[in-house]
């Protein structure tokens, strides 16, 4: 009687066995990475205080506080995956940990707000290294069948991160200085960085190949001119504004440079080929348009529950905790859903419920019961669940096993390229929707504060402060017409959820195929054990 062969496993049984220990620790270094991107944003109003409570930072400096980490991050996402791949992905991880909470020591003890922008940019500089580097571990420390899994844990860490953000910084500030929520990351980074050494194996690519300088150059500057493009048209609330359009230009020009230099290199950074199945760039836009949507409704939710409603920062943060429970329940569970009705109907329906859950912000009013923003913050959680995982195994599944800090790099950067352009493109619109419903309120405004007074809420009520009991009547204008420009982004971004729906329905699989026996899988190198 003939033995079949027997396939063995390609996880080495020392690392398998610490499998979900490794898990934890990356959980660990993407937590605070992720939080770091929504724990500024409760610590804006303290940091504009002048000194010795805050920073006395003016509007423009908050902003650049903020868009500096997002441009660094963006823009070094592709150069840190592909490092990965070469030198090794604990070395990139470590060494973006440690970058990080360094970043974070001197963000804390800035002693003016340009500090604060230069330091932020550090921070954002090791966290580009830690983020596509979790993932691509975690596709080389578990089998092919137990991955859709790890990667459902992963993508409700995310959620969890994004929403305990702004409840962090909120308890933070309520007993220590503005400094604490940039603090609180070394701690953390200490404890993620003993764990690592101790737990997570070395990986890289067997065949490297050539570094590719000119094609990392072209990316990077391609994607930082075109984020700074989208963020810059969001602060102007203007997209033909000439500044914008020729950086969004700029950026688009490089961004195909760097396609045609790839298609052209023998040892390209990534192989943009992959994008010519329909499959891989469907789950890539999916997941680019669920971000899209959750940074967009963050954006003005924020202004709904703070300004319109009167919450404080951390009852806001308090809000969103169902969005981030529904995340955490049902982004591990999404792939049962998968396995019963597959990837096309997982995403398209999840996508289909965020549109109508972004609908439903467009019926809100000054006085609906709270409870109502809870059940739509909690069903969109749930819908974001079933389109984050479901693309994630897609993406990772679509690139060979061996490139996956490319991979992973490419989920990053789209993710933080769809944020972005949802705060810009939303918070446009909402600025000018908003500006066109208050210009007629504002006759009893002085001539030269009226077009302060028209630029948002915040300004609207600021300058209703200064006027005393002349303002009162300018907060009632104020609401009504923040909550109709509201109605309109929501609307908005319900138009791009539904595109998304479309998409998915149109060209992400099936069910998943079973896995053929006998097949092997390529070799990783794996480095300490």
């Amino acid at each position: 009687m003939t033995t079949p062969p027997v396939t063995g496993p390609r996880i080495p049984e020392a690392v398998h066995r610490r499998r979900w220990a490794i898990l934890g620790v990356l959980m660990l270094s993407l937590l605070i990475v992720v939080l770091d991107n929504s724990i500024l944003n409760v610590a804006i109003k303290t940091i504009s205080t002048p000194a010795p409570t805050g920073l006395g930072a003016t509007q423009s400096e908050l902003e650049w506080a903020i868009n500096a980490y997002t441009l660094v991050f963006a823009g070094l996402l592709f150069t840190a995956g592909l490092l990965g791949d070469r030198i090794g992905r604990k070395k990139v991880l470590l060494g973006g940990l440690v970058v990080f909470g360094i970043g974070s020591a001197l963000a804390a003890e800035s002693g003016s707000a340009t500090q604060l922008i230069v330091f932020r940019a550090l921070m954002a500089l090791g966290a580009a290294f830690v983020m596509p580097a979790t993932l691509s571990v975690l596709m080389n420390v578990f089998e092919r069948e137990e991955q859709p899994k790890a990667i459902g844990i992963w993508a409700g860490g995310v959620g969890l991160a994004i929403a305990i953000g702004p409840i962090t910084g909120g308890v933070l500030l309520d007993h220590f200085w503005w400094g604490s929520v940039f603090l609180i990351n070394v701690p953390i980074v200490i404890v993620a960085v003993a764990l690592m050494v101790w737990l997570v194996p070395d990986s890289r690519d067997p065949k490297p190949g050539r570094l590719d300088p000119v094609g990392v150059i072209l990316s990077v500057v391609g994607l930082v001119l075109l984020v700074y493009g989208i963020i810059e048209g969001g602060e102007l609330a203007d997209f033909t504004a000439p500044k914008v359009l020729s950086t969004i230009l700029a950026g688009v020009v490089v961004l195909a440079g760097f396609v045609w230099f790839e298609k052209r290199s023998d040892h390209p950074s990534i192989d943009v080929t992959y994008f010519k199945n329909k499959v891989f760039s469907a789950a890539i836009g999916a997941m680019t348009l669920v971000f899209f949507a959750l940074m967009g409704v963050t954006f003005f939710s924020v202004f709904y529950t703070q300004s319109v409603r009167g919450y404080s920062p951390l009852q806001t943060g308090l809000l969103m905790l169902p969005l981030a429970a529904a995340q955490m329940i049902f982004a591990p569970r999404a792939r049962l859903v998968v396995n019963r009705f597959g990837y096309k109907i997982t995403t398209g329906v999840g996508l289909l419920l965020l549109a109508g859950m972004l609908a439903a912000f467009a019926t809100l009013d000054a006085d609906t019961p709270i409870w109502v923003l809870e059940v739509i913050f909690f069903l969109m959680g749930t819908g974001m669940a079933h389109v984050m995982t479901p693309t994630s195994v897609v993406i990772m599944q679509a690139l060979p096993r061996e490139k996956a800090g490319s991979a992973s790099a490419l989920s990053n950067t789209f993710r933080q390229v769809g944020g972005a352009l949802g705060i810009a493109v939303l918070g446009s619109v909402l600025s000018t929707a908003y500006r066109n419903g208050i210009e007629g309120k504002l006759g009893s405004v002085p001539a030269a504060l009226r077009d302060t007074a028209g630029e948002s809420i915040e300004a609207t009520l600021g300058v209703a402060a200064k006027l005393g009991p002349q303002g009162k009547a300018l907060v009632t204008p104020a609401n009504d017409a923040f909550l109709h420009a509201m109605h309109v982004t929501a609307l908005c971004g319900t138009g791009v959820a539904l595109i998304g729906a479309v998409v998915a329905f149109l060209f992400l699989p099936g069910k998943p195929p079973v896995p053929q026996e006998g097949k092997e899988e390529p070799e990783l190198v794996v480095v300490g054990e």
